[in-house]
């Protein structure tokens, strides 16, 4: 019930083209997830689903708040039409609310902490489509200065952020928030380019944490003993990991090249400068991941290299297909 809500909630926000309809299917999301997020019982699980119901909430109320303004000055409901600045202002900082963009996402990365690892796959790629959806509807009226604004802060502060954590989850709460400034950054130009960044990062993010869940890791230390009980995932993660900071021959290095070449092409060689650089950042705590993977040998394996171990019973071809999609897609470039 709770998965088919989930999915009918934003199902319901992509199809509707009037502001209640899609402010209930975003309703129907967060109601639906919350649940999900608390079914473990666990104290931080508990208090994790407190904090996003609450910023969920916040952001709802303020989209209701916005859309009733918009209607009642202009007395339209439709999403296109949002012709007053203020009210697509609050629009806007009310979707990047409910999406984690930076200076709005302080709730992302304690509350993805606080999830075991597949609700947290969910959070991060299937809850961020709907208000995507309706930040991508209504961009064109929404001040340029903001949305750069938005998104040259979220690359920055997801780059930075990530550098000083040892948690996992913590460091793809941030890697996401990065993801999304990439996506904020070109909407305006190119629409088309923020939905193939949408695409491959949700690629990437659930190789990620299919990988995490199958090798059950939520520390840097513990990605460290891997290496001697699946070799060959090892490898893939590595590459999973360069593909989410964005380099070539991997499918993360595409929307970060497209997105480059169209804002030199808009003639803004500065944002783009700053974007590269903060790329950079993120790169370097996917590598420090990386080094722990690959290039360490933990001090408390044993001797024997590989140990002995039950098989799994998980299910591996989600993780392989996300994989082979994560390393290989370049070439549709």
């Amino acid at each position: 019930t709770l998965l088919s809500s989930l999915g009918l909630g934003t199902t319901l926000t992509f199809a509707s083209s009037h502001w209640l309809l899609a402010w209930m299917g975003l309703e129907i999301n967060t109601l639906a997830i919350i649940p999900l997020m608390a079914q473990h019982h666990h104290p931080r699980a508990v208090e994790a689903t407190t904090k996003y119901f609450l910023t969920q909430a916040t952001a709802a109320a303020m989209i209701l708040f916005a859309s009733t303004t918009n209607a009642w000055i202009t007395g339209a409901w439709d999403m296109n039409n949002v012709s007053n600045p203020i009210a697509s202002t609050m629009i806007i900082t009310a979707l990047a609310l409910k999406i984690g963009l930076a200076p709005m996402h302080f709730w992302m990365p304690e509350v993805l902490q606080g999830l075991d690892l597949l609700t947290g796959l969910v959070l991060s790629t299937w809850q961020k489509l709907a208000p995507l959806a309706l930040i991508i509807q209504t961009a064109q009226a929404i001040d340029p200065l903001l949305l750069t604004t938005l998104g040259l802060m979220s690359t920055l502060i997801g780059g930075w952020g990530g550098l000083n954590q040892t948690q996992l989850r913590k460091i793809l709460a941030y890697s996401s928030i990065a993801h999304m400034g990439w996506m904020i950054i070109v909407l305006q130009y190119a629409p088309q380019l923020t939905l193939l960044a949408l695409l491959t990062y949700i690629f990437m993010t659930s190789a990620a944490f299919l990988t995490l869940k199958t090798s059950s890791a939520t520390k840097i230390g513990t990605l460290a003993t891997v290496w001697s009980k699946s070799p060959i995932l090892t490898t893939t993660t590595a590459l999973v990991l360069l593909s989410l900071g964005g380099l070539p021959p991997l499918t993360g290095f595409m929307p970060k090249w497209l997105i480059l070449q169209e804002l030199a092409k808009q003639s803004l060689p500065l944002i783009a400068t700053i974007m590269a650089l903060a790329a950079l950042l993120s790169l370097y705590f996917y590598l420090r991941l990386c080094y722990a993977m690959t290039l360490t040998i933990s001090p408390n394996t044993t001797t024997s290299t590989t140990p002995w171990r039950v098989q799994t019973t998980q299910a591996s071809f989600p993780l392989a297909l996300a994989t082979v999609m994560a390393l290989g897609l370049l070439p549709v470039t």
